[in-house]
């Protein structure tokens, strides 16, 4: 079974920055989606097992980098010049297979809050 543990969220002003990470129990495809409150989830951003695709959201290209430690099985999105509209709990994802599409990831973390105030 696949396990996925996120940490690295918390309250942070507008403006600054957080690191989330995410460690799986095995080799996969990771990436990060979010749910902001009163809305629906959302795909953030996406990387390969190797490192050599990655995707963002069109929105958040520039401000976020998501990158990976395949010695640790780790996957960070770090994220900068954050906004309130920012805020939500952040979820990472896997995948045994991924060709870019935020649709391929199937296995789900807990989530991990961020709140970014104004």
């Amino acid at each position: 079974q696949v396990q996925l543990v996120e940490s690295g969220g918390g309250l942070v002003q507008a403006g600054g920055s957080l690191r989330l990470s995410c460690a799986a129990s095995g080799r996969y495809a990771m990436g990060w989606f979010r749910q902001a409150p009163g809305k629906e989830r959302e795909f953030v951003a996406g990387i390969s097992w190797s490192g050599g695709i990655t995707s963002y959201a069109d929105s958040l290209k520039g401000r976020f980098t998501i990158s990976r430690d395949n010695a640790k099985n780790t996957v960070y999105l770090q994220m900068n010049r954050l906004k309130p509209e920012d805020t939500g709990i952040y979820y990472c994802v896997a995948a045994a297979k991924w060709s870019g599409s935020p649709r391929e990831f199937d296995y789900w973390g807990q989530g991990t809050q961020v709140t970014v105030s104004s």
